[in-house]
């Protein structure tokens, strides 16, 4: 199996890089525009829009092109062909509103482009965790000039085990940084032949149901994290200004760092238990009616539905997962939180606060979340556990995050059915 990962860093020697990458930036913009210039030329003439491989062979001799190192000039072209081919998809399914590819231009500025430096255009120096970012000829003070970059990762990322494809220099929140685009072939083996569930929520972001155990995730950091960073921004007088952009990109980094832990962290707990499926619920359409109209869930209840990334951590646990062996499937959650997970009895009013759920047909007592996340588990794996024993339905382990450690940790005490 080869598997392809893209990992974010942040460059560590800004002032000493910044300024070329800026030009490089900026000439990646200038070539696209003279291949949008190129392009709508060709299609006056002749109807058609040219391929990558024309829009190269056209202008490989055009200044703009050897402003950058070969390979990266290539793939902005290829850029400009995919987004064309792109609105011809959607022109093709009947999007009439939809349009070309414009040009990259803001005014009287040109706004600095992603640039892509493939593997004859870049050299990683893995010990120094710094990367060599080539120049185009135009660019060049001397014939070795090169842009060196160091650079920082998330600790848990070890580049030197991976094979890197592609670095990107990537403009974004006023700064540079690099994304480094990799892949491996691996051949996993199942950890063993067990199912757990899991079932979204916004209150516990996660409970994980193995069958005989659960573990809870409240969203506890999350919710403290949305109220400190609007608090700060609302003291923001202009929305676009540097400093509320500079609080959206912390908040934004935090959350994708809460559910890369919150993921890598529930495959390890599959993985000790032999875990060789993962069922997750299926909320696709939640933030819809019956009617495709966005639902109503109040004030405080749509800010906190609308900043819910269930899909965004269903794709990160599906890749972590797969590292391991651990197929993930989704399952639809519908009904899953009315049916006792006991005795199989439906029932909507026996979910009777927010987070207890009561059997008035077993007398089940269970945390309304876990009682979900078991019916998800059962929708792969039928056959309820031996073990009639419920302590484990009412009383879940319960995990939660440490933002100065970074990681979830069993809290140690006897937790209460309400979330």
């Amino acid at each position: 199996m080869r598997i392809h990962r893209t990992f974010e860093a942040s460059i560590a020697n800004p002032q000493q890089v910044s300024d070329d990458l800026g030009q490089l930036g900026w000439a990646a913009s200038k070539l696209w525009n003279v291949g949008r210039y190129y392009a709508h030329e060709q299609w006056d003439e002749t109807g058609e829009i040219p391929d990558d491989g024309e829009l190269k062979s056209e202008l490989k001799g055009h200044e703009r092109y050897t402003d950058l190192h070969s390979q990266s000039s290539q793939r902005v072209l290829e850029e400009l062909a995919e987004a064309f081919n792109g609105w011809f998809g959607k022109r093709r399914n009947g999007e009439s509103r939809a349009r070309p590819p414009g040009y990259r231009k803001r005014g009287d500025s040109h706004p600095r482009s992603t640039v892509s430096f493939k593997a004859a255009g870049f050299k990683h120096d893995a010990q120094f965790t710094r990367v060599r970012l080539s120049k185009g000829r135009n660019l060049k003070d001397h014939r070795s000039d090169f842009v060196l970059c160091e650079y920082g990762l998330r600790p848990d990322v070890d580049l030197s085990e991976w094979d890197i494809q592609q670095v990107r220099a990537v403009h974004k929140y006023d700064e540079w940084r690099l994304h480094f685009v990799c892949r491996k072939s691996i051949d996993p083996e199942p950890p063993g032949e067990e199912t757990a569930g899991i079932d979204l929520d916004i209150s516990n972001v996660a409970a994980l149901s193995f069958g005989g155990e659960s573990i809870l995730f409240p969203g506890n950091a999350l919710k403290e994290d949305e109220y400190y960073f609007g608090r700060k921004k609302a003291k923001c007088a202009d929305s676009r200004s540097n400093e509320r952009l500079r609080l959206d990109r912390k908040r934004t980094e935090r959350r994708t760092h809460f559910l890369h832990t919150l993921s890598k962290h529930i495959v390890a707990e599959c993985v000790e238990r032999g875990v060789g499926t993962i069922v997750i619920g299926d909320l696709g359409g939640i933030r819809d009616d019956e009617n495709g109209d966005s639902r109503n869930w109040g004030k405080h209840g749509n800010l906190d539905l609308h900043g819910w990334a269930f899909d965004r951590f269903t794709s990160i646990l599906d890749y972590k997962a797969e590292v391991e062996g651990i197929d993930v499937t989704v399952e639809s959650e519908r009904d899953t939180s009315k049916t006792c997970s006991a005795c199989g009895t439906k029932n909507g009013d026996q979910r009777v606060e927010r987070g207890l759920y009561v059997c008035g047909e077993c007398d089940t007592v269970a945390n309304a979340d876990v009682n979900g996340a078991e019916n998800i588990r059962r929708k792969v794996t039928p056959s309820p556990s031996q073990d009639r024993s419920n302590g484990w339905l009412a009383q879940p382990s319960v995990h939660l995050f440490d933002w100065s450690e970074g990681r979830f940790a069993p809290r140690e005490q006897v937790v209460d059915c309400k979330p």
